[in-house]
């Protein structure tokens, strides 16, 4: 009977470890890229509060994450939407066009950045947009069967977005990116959410830029933790102590940029910016496993 009892514990320990090898295997892999490039332009006309002797021409990216889980594929934010690449005054605003100086090619909209890694659009189980400015939900409806992941507020604000924002032309919103998208179907968020229930995928309510903008955690195996601020911080200037230019609450802003800078610090994880170029050029167009 002992030795039947020992050998009992034993295989409970190996399928208690079994178990545990698997979960640790569900991690998921990332891949950063860019919706095309923005600029160059006067860092200053993001950043005001830059002195002008730091002053200088930046060109960033307009970043895209596709993220390959176990529990289905994901895509944090769309980019520019596929129209501007030959129509971007008839498309957005003037005004946006002139500034920003879209570079985006057909090959830089997020269905070919899938198809070129071997994905389609219509396999993509989860779409999450950080929030909906023209640069990060353009073409959400590329992915009319997909769940939609957006903080509640986000979704009033893109169908009525603050007046100094963009309800009226040059703003920041382009009604188009989402007048077909409103019968999607959308988890509509009040705050931090896990997404998969495992922990490997977090989303978390960083409001200041808009008053829904979110931002991801992501477990991989080998590449550690990843935070993806996207435009809760556009770039290091920003980490610096410069607000960005476009906010409807400072406060909150600098809120969530504390926020994250605590969580890379106390979690030991890498904090990716959405428009930061050096960042970009050193780290992007890669995967993160």
């Amino acid at each position: 009977m002992k030795k039947s009892g020992i050998v009992a514990a034993l295989l409970g320990l190996l399928c208690v470890f079994g178990s545990f090898s698997t979960f640790a295997a569900d991690t998921a892999k990332v891949y950063w890229t860019t919706s095309g490039m923005f600029g160059p332009f006067d860092i200053r006309g993001l950043i005001p509060a830059l002195p002008v002797e730091k002053s200088r021409q930046i060109t960033i990216p307009v970043s895209m994450w596709i993220i390959d889980h176990p529990k289905g594929l994901v895509v944090f934010d769309t980019g520019n939407n596929v129209a501007i690449i030959d129509n971007c005054k008839g498309y957005w605003a003037p005004g946006n066009c002139d500034f920003l100086k879209p570079s985006q090619k057909r090959e830089d909209v997020i269905d070919m950045q899938l198809k070129k890694l071997g994905y389609s659009a219509d396999k993509v189980k989860v779409v999450v947009s950080s929030h909906s400015h023209l640069d990060h939900i353009g073409n959400i409806q590329m992915f009319p069967n997909a769940i939609h992941v957006l903080q509640k507020k986000e979704l009033y604000q893109a169908w009525f977005p603050e007046k100094f924002q963009g309800r009226t032309s040059p703003g920041s919103f382009v009604m188009a990116d989402i007048a077909n998208a409103r019968e999607f179907n959308y988890l509509e968020l009040a705050g931090d959410y896990d997404l998969f229930g495992d922990g490997s995928i977090m989303i978390y309510s960083t409001p200041g830029h808009t008053q829904g903008h979110q931002s991801m955690k992501v477990k991989t195996g080998s590449s550690g933790t990843i935070i993806i601020s996207q435009d809760a911080v556009w770039m290091q200037e920003n980490l610096d102590g410069y607000p960005a230019g476009l906010n409807y609450s400072v406060q909150d802003y600098s809120a969530s940029v504390n926020r994250l800078k605590m969580m890379r610090d106390l979690e030991g994880a890498q904090l990716f910016m959405a428009h930061d170029g050096e960042q970009y050029a050193a780290k992007g167009g890669r995967w993160y496993k």
